[in-house]
């Protein structure tokens, strides 16, 4: 693919552990402010969800090629000159090195929430393919952002939805993101 066109219109990418928001808060985000969004989870190619609905954990081989479909949509908003938003657990650094790599628009909302609330919280909904639990090896492999972390937020999201989308909008402003 030949190398896309510099962009001005960010991409933000909404990360965390299964349970964190990052659907309600993508796509509550993206209606606000009129941006493209994508679920991260359509882009696992069908071996994943099948493991995933076995209730294994994807491992870093697993991850490749799902990481590498959300960067193609990334790259395609930059061709585009679309802002856009994608949730994707993006637990490791070399996850969110892999997809801010060379794509300079990207940025991270890392979504934190206490373990007992995410414990609420998958217990409590459907999901097709991401069993309760598997949230123990997510915390597990969860490499937490950084102060040194480029192009990343951390955002307390244990409140409500409108509160977190304020405290992102607000952090994107400050950021000079929007």
């Amino acid at each position: 693919m030949p190398e896309p066109a510099e962009s001005n219109s960010p991409v933000l990418v909404v990360m965390g552990v299964s349970g964190c928001g990052k659907t309600t808060v993508g796509t509550t985000l993206a209606t606000r402010l009129g941006w493209d969004y994508q679920e991260g989870d359509a882009f696992h190619p069908p071996a994943n969800v099948a493991k995933l609905r076995a209730g294994h954990p994807l491992h870093d081989d697993d991850r490749e090629p799902w990481l590498a479909a959300i960067a193609r949509w990334i790259d395609a908003r930059r061709v585009q000159n679309r802002p856009g938003i994608v949730g994707c657990s993006a637990l490791k650094r070399s996850y969110r090195d892999f997809l801010r790599g060379g794509r300079p628009q990207v940025w991270f909302l890392y979504l934190r929430v206490p373990r007992t609330e995410l414990q609420r919280r998958v217990a409590t909904r459907h999901h097709d393919y991401m069993p309760a639990s598997l949230l123990d090896s997510q915390l597990q492999t969860l490499e937490e952002p950084n102060a040194e972390e480029p192009r990343t937020l951390a955002i307390d999201a244990a409140g409500t939805l409108s509160a977190t989308v304020d405290a992102i909008l607000r952090r994107l402003r400050e950021a000079n993101i929007l």
